[in-house]
């Protein structure tokens, strides 16, 4: 009977021990709080995001896959990416449209940059470039 006491107690000992180290209590922690995986290296903030910045992009994992934080902030920063570069080449296409157009139906060879083209010279009766017949 008393070796069934004896190992009861010491079953009793061993338990409390371990229970008290897994949750802290004796001085210092054994199992100590790990804090959340984060990204650690984010898309760059002071430089547009480039394919090499995309291409080592890390998502750190969660219990059930990817942290929805961690994601929902790479593309929010990416679309904020290409739709800035989406208005840029939409108004550098638009300045390319003009800037062809103006070369197209610009102003004619003898006529002069502020004068409508086909309109007859005031003074002389004649269109600029013509000369006189008379």
């Amino acid at each position: 009977m008393r070796v069934f006491w004896f190992l009861l107690l010491t079953m009793v000992v061993v338990v409390a021990a371990v229970t008290l180290a897994v949750v802290g209590g004796g001085g210092s922690p054994v199992l100590q709080d790990v804090p959340p995986e984060r990204l650690t290296d984010p898309l760059p903030a002071t430089r547009p995001v480039g394919r090499a910045d995309v291409d080592a992009l890390r998502l750190p994992m969660a219990a059930r896959g990817y942290r929805m934080v961690d994601v929902d902030e790479a593309l929010d920063r990416l679309g904020a990416e290409l739709a800035e570069r989406d208005a840029r080449i939409a108004e550098l296409e638009s300045a390319l449209a003009g800037a062809q157009a103006t070369a197209v139906n610009g102003p004619g060879l003898f006529e002069q940059p502020d004068q409508e083209p086909g309109r007859y010279d005031g003074e002389s009766g004649s269109r600029p470039g013509e000369e006189d017949q008379r």
